[in-house]
């Protein structure tokens, strides 16, 4: 038999209600997204990244003709952060999103927008080494938000100041980081300013707060020299933001290592005519200074010419591996040259007790070049091929800040038959003069 059907009851709960759904896409965008891709408002900001390093950012109005240049052109060139904008209060200055920050000062977007309505043609320049751009799987997540970061920010500001202006980001330490020209090149090449004369360098400017100011009473300590120096590089008027947009006036200023002063003072010094010679048969050499103290170029223009075998680590990887390749050469009667730091006597000792064990002399060569100096050399060395014979790869801030934090003078006590001390002379052509005459190090280590 079939259960009868239970009675009808209330119902548990109230029926349901039709809700009206509002729409939160307004009928510009959907009208935008069925257009055809030609009918649809072409991007403002459009970006590219060159070198795998530079990212380069442009904002326009495709719709409108491109505005001519006026020429020579008129360059106003500006950093990014503590010069255009600058964390909200409390915030990281490095942590980007498109809230994060805020204009440095609320002058900032009119004064860009007179300098643009006057015919300028308007540049941000700026080091962004906290955005990686690494084709590894590893990073890949975490680089592609902080570029991604990156971009919607500058989105944001550039969309606030709404005329065309171009964002240079250098991600890497090679020829585009301030204060080095790279950005300014590519500036160059893409406007077709190759020609002498194409810029108006005496009204070209830039504007940045990497100073090397000391602390005052409003502010901290300028991280670096860039900014300052990338203005010199290329030749044109600097100004701190302070000076731009709030009228201040200039604060004095001593630059930590001046190329020009150095080669000029390095000119007044008189020549050492034979710097070093050999004094015994056989003679055990080793060198003491810091990387990028011109060590290994001092063996090739005076000891290789007087028949003394190299040795060095960074070509042989470990100390023990020196050693045992000078072993070899002392037993063949050649006179050796140890071209490493040597920075303490215990690292000096190690060669002191070969020098004993073959019962020959050993002698020390003490090179004199300042941290400074030597990070100059090293940065110089790297970008520059024709200086750079041995393909050297460029050092990390540490190597210099390391062997001035553990160097010991070497003493005849140590058991050297004597100690030359060599300082740093530059040589070459006039063209690399030049070259190593302009500022190479965004910030030095000591």
């Amino acid at each position: 038999m079939k259960r009868a059907a239970s009675p009808k009851r209330g119902s548990l709960s109230p029926p349901p209600v039709k809700r009206k759904i509002e729409s939160t896409t307004t009928s510009k965008a959907v009208s935008s997204f069925f257009k055809p891709a030609s009918q649809k408002e072409p991007e403002k900001l459009v970006w590219k990244i060159l070198d795998q390093s530079l990212i380069v950012g442009r904002y326009t109005d495709p719709s409108q003709p491109p505005r001519p240049l006026e020429h020579p052109v008129r360059i106003a060139a500006f950093d990014l952060d503590d010069a255009l904008i600058k964390p909200k209060a409390g915030g990281a200055r490095f942590v980007r999103n498109v809230t994060s920050h805020i204009w440095w000062d609320a002058v900032v977007p009119g004064r860009l927008k007179e300098l643009y309505l006057s015919g300028y043609l308007m540049v941000i320049l700026t080091n962004q080494g906290s955005i990686s751009l690494r084709d590894n799987a590893k990073s890949l997540q975490k680089d592609t938000l902080s570029l991604k970061n990156f971009k919607d920010q500058l989105t944001s500001f550039l969309r606030q100041l709404d005329f065309p202006i171009s964002v240079y980001a250098a991600t890497g330490n090679d020829k585009y980081r301030k204060p080095r020209v790279g950005m300014w090149e590519q500036i160059r090449e893409e406007h077709h300013l190759d020609d002498d004369g194409t810029i108006d360098m005496d009204n070209s400017f830039y504007v940045g707060d990497a100073a090397g100011r000391e602390k005052t009473d409003m502010r901290q300590k300028d991280h670096a020299t860039s900014d300052r120096d990338l203005a010199a590089n290329i030749g044109i008027k600097f100004q701190t933001p302070e000076e731009f947009f709030l009228g201040l006036e200039t604060e004095p200023y001593l630059h930590p290592f001046e190329p020009k002063q150095f080669l000029e003072s390095a000119l007044s010094r008189p020549q050492e005519k034979a710097p070093f010679t050999k004094q015994n048969k056989q003679e055990l050499v080793i060198f003491c200074g810091s990387p990028g103290a011109g060590k290994s170029s001092f063996y090739w223009k005076v000891l290789q010419p007087q028949a003394y075998e190299r040795v060095n680590q960074d070509i042989l990887k470990t100390r023990d591996k020196c050693i045992k390749a000078a072993r070899q050469f002392l037993e063949d009667g050649k006179s050796v040259v140890v071209d490493n730091t040597n920075r303490d006597q215990d690292a000096r000792s190690h060669w002191t007790r070969v020098a004993r064990d073959f019962s020959i002399p050993i002698r020390c060569i003490l090179f004199t070049a300042s941290a400074r100096l030597c990070e100059h050399n090293d940065v110089v060395r790297a970008h520059n091929s024709s200086m750079n014979p041995e393909s050297r790869m460029i050092l990390p801030p540490i190597a210099f800040r390391s062997f001035a934090q553990s160097y010991v003078q070497p003493s005849i006590d140590e058991g050297f038959q004597d100690i030359t001390t060599v300082h740093f002379e530059f040589e070459g052509t006039d063209a690399e003069r030049k070259i190593w005459s302009k500022y190479w190090v965004s910030k030095f280590s000591t």
